[in-house]
């Protein structure tokens, strides 16, 4: 249950945008900020696209987008979409036959360029194919990627330059009556993706997708996608986004929910609170945080779980958490249980019993709700 109204200043204000479906997938107005990734198999190879796809939707994945670059992987997108759990965004550029091939291949999203892939002839030909067959699109404009008129106009790629882009693809898909997109202005420096998507929200009403593109590998992309995304999502701006990581597609879903559940947009897993160890721990912080994250990685409940080394801040942290325990005894630490001292445990015993009590509350919360509904 959200305590925002006693604590307000952790209320996020959503900006106001209306709704589209992407696929089964609602992306805008009131509906949950949807994680996405990109897989990154060669997409001909169907089997080994399929598999990236579970994956990711395994752990939480709410749209893929899948690289349509040849009439092989147009028809490999065919069983793609069909054994997919979730909806498939089928990424293309250029070519405009591949937007119709994907359309017709079920894939719930086109990421294009209109201004792109030809003439307004060719145009219409894949807003109607998209239409024909209940895809939506999105709009992807890359700082890297700027139309030239742009850059002879702006002398460089800027937040400007990127805001024109978008609002001249968008008039092309009003102008052919068609209005079930969102739209993206991604650059790889935080500064010129911020500013660009503050002044886009201001000036649409369309969903908007975040991300920070080409940002790195799994630790400076991270901390880019972080500060980048995190700053944005504060002011209330983002309806779908996707953290772009050199890694496994997988990481690219964890730090997106990990974004989200820090700033209480989304709820999934196991929210860990942990501390960086000193010399008061009463056992091996790090080790055994390592140990508990992956052992819960199976658990989907939205809960809280703290491990603290010690009893300075120990207690406070686990008055907040479902389960806690903190250390400080001679080979023992305390478990905390819905924010009261419970029993104590010893040290070499703690990993196994964390996750029994961790699987355990998790089984009450999941009958709760179920009791709810």
């Amino acid at each position: 249950m959200s305590l925002n109204h006693i604590r307000p200043w952790r209320t996020i204000e959503r900006r106001k945008s209306r709704q589209i479906m992407v696929g089964n997938v609602p992306v805008g107005g009131d509906a949950p900020i949807a994680v996405q990734t990109m897989t990154n198999t060669i997409t001909s190879d169907a089997s080994a696209t399929i598999k990236q796809v579970l994956a990711a939707a395994d752990a939480g994945a709410d749209i893929v987008r899948v690289s349509v670059p040849d009439v092989d992987s147009s028809k490999a997108l065919k069983e793609i979409c069909r054994e997919s759990p979730v909806p498939i965004v089928a990424d293309i550029h250029f070519h405009y036959k591949r937007g119709i091939e994907a359309a017709e291949a079920g894939a719930a999203c086109l990421r294009i360029n209109p201004g792109n892939i030809g003439d307004e002839a060719r145009v219409k030909e894949v807003i109607k194919a998209a239409r024909d067959h209940n895809c939506s699109i999105r709009i992807g404009v890359n700082g890297g990627s700027l139309e030239k008129h742009l850059l002879d106009k702006y002398g460089e790629p800027c937040p400007d330059a990127m805001l024109e882009s978008g609002l001249d693809h968008i008039k092309i898909l009003q102008d052919n009556d068609f209005h079930e997109f969102k739209i993206s202005v991604k650059a790889s420096d935080v500064f010129m993706s911020s500013a660009a998507y503050q002044m886009l929200a201001d000036a649409t009403d369309a969903p908007i997708h975040l991300g920070i593109t080409e940002a790195g590998g799994f630790v400076s992309g991270t901390i880019k996608s972080a500060i980048g995304l995190g700053q944005l999502l504060w002011m209330g701006i983002g309806d779908t986004l996707r953290v772009s990581l050199s890694a496994d597609p997988v990481e690219e879903v964890k730090v997106g929910f990990e974004i989200l559940k820090s700033l209480g947009l989304r709820h999934r897993g196991v929210n860990i609170i942990s501390c960086p160890s000193c010399a008061r721990q009463g056992f091996d912080v790090i080790k055994t945080v390592e140990a508990l994250e992956k052992r819960l990685e199976h658990v989907k409940t939205p809960m809280s779980l703290s491990i603290i080394g010690c009893v300075v801040n120990g207690p406070g942290e686990a008055l907040m958490t479902d389960v806690g325990f903190t250390g400080g005894g001679a080979g023992s630490g305390m478990v905390y249980l819905a924010g009261k001292q419970s029993h104590k445990m010893d040290n070499d015993k703690m990993i196994d019993h964390i996750v029994e009590q961790v699987e355990t509350k998790a089984a009450e919360l999941e009958a709760a709700k179920a009791e709810d509904a």
